[in-house]
């Protein structure tokens, strides 16, 4: 609390009350510079609680927007590699990323609930400001509601026929990367989303100790398009990039007239589920949920007490 000091009076200067403010250790004086990490680790277990609590038709909306958000990043991405084959590997990949980074823009700085990004709540829960049930209800129902987002914009796209722009290359583009996903190995799936989601993860931590929108977009661009350019498997991005690419290889004219398509018989409504986004989401909430949350919890937050476990 501010306290008030009076000067004593005197010719030279009259009576002036003199403010001193007393922050306490929980916050930090508004600024240019980012919060520590001490504070952002305070920051985030105070988001993830009431991300927790948050009513269910809200998250569920939001949810729907940050799978729409996340997809209209893959079809920037997409297209801007379309016809690309003749970049340097690393060239072409690293502008996938630069360009996918308006999907977590979109989620941090517009407000939408990310499955990748809510796995930090584990840190509510980690200092029992959380139960269980909501933190496991939280991310059920952001992944559903992210699926939702992400397949409605697939669907949108795939009835605009936006696919067989540039002579098809965004078509082609699109069943490249649908086909290379579902034929990722199952251990491969895991071990490439957990590297996806610490990139993630560390990037909504990034945002957490950020002031302005500036500070928060200049945040996300290097993780987001580090995990892209890497190739590591986000479950949200793939929810989009894989029913795209089902659609398209459902338009059999369009297939037929690619000059050479690629091999197209594992990408399978099955294969969508069971190889990729099965063990992808795994993957996820390990390098979120642990790799990220816990290890930031341990070092920042285990040793307070006091807190009482929420319903």
């Amino acid at each position: 609390m501010a306290t008030t000091e009076v000067r004593p009076i005197s010719a030279e200067q009259p009576a002036v009350p003199s403010f001193t403010p007393d922050f306490s250790p929980s916050f930090t004086p508004a600024g240019l510079d980012a919060l520590v990490p001490a504070e952002v680790a305070r920051k985030a277990e105070s988001v993830g609680v009431a991300k927790a609590k948050m009513g269910t038709l809200d998250v569920f909306v939001l949810s729907v927007l940050a799978g729409a958000f996340i997809a209209l990043g893959a079809i920037f991405s997409t297209t801007v590699v379309a016809g690309g084959s003749e970049l340097p590997y690393g060239v072409a990949r690293l502008l996938a990323g630069l360009v996918f980074t308006l999907g977590l823009v979109l989620v941090v700085v517009a407000g939408a609930e990310l499955f990748t990004g809510n796995n930090l709540i584990v840190m509510a829960w980690a200092s029992r400001r959380v139960s269980t049930a909501r933190v496991l209800g939280n991310w059920g129902i952001v992944w559903v509601g992210n699926f939702v987002g992400a397949v409605a914009t697939a669907v949108i796209v795939y009835v605009s026929e936006q696919y067989t722009f540039g002579a098809g290359e965004v078509g082609q583009a699109a069943l490249s990367i649908a086909a290379a996903k579902t034929s990722l190995g199952f251990t491969e799936a895991i071990a490439l989303g957990m590297l996806c989601n610490a990139l993630v993860c560390l990037a909504v931590w990034l945002t957490y100790g950020a002031h302005t929108t500036t500070d928060k977009i200049l945040a996300v661009i290097p993780p987001i398009a580090a995990f892209v350019a890497a190739g590591f498997e986000h479950s949200v991005a793939n929810m989009y990039f894989i029913s795209i690419g089902l659609l398209i290889k459902s338009d059999e004219a369009f297939v037929d007239s690619l000059e050479s398509p690629p091999d197209l018989s594992g990408l399978t409504w099955g294969s969508f589920f069971a190889d990729n986004l099965l063990p992808v989401t795994i993957g996820n909430i390990v390098g979120g949920a642990v790799m990220v949350g816990a290890v930031y919890w341990f070092v920042y937050l285990r040793h307070r007490r006091g807190e009482q476990p929420a319903g």
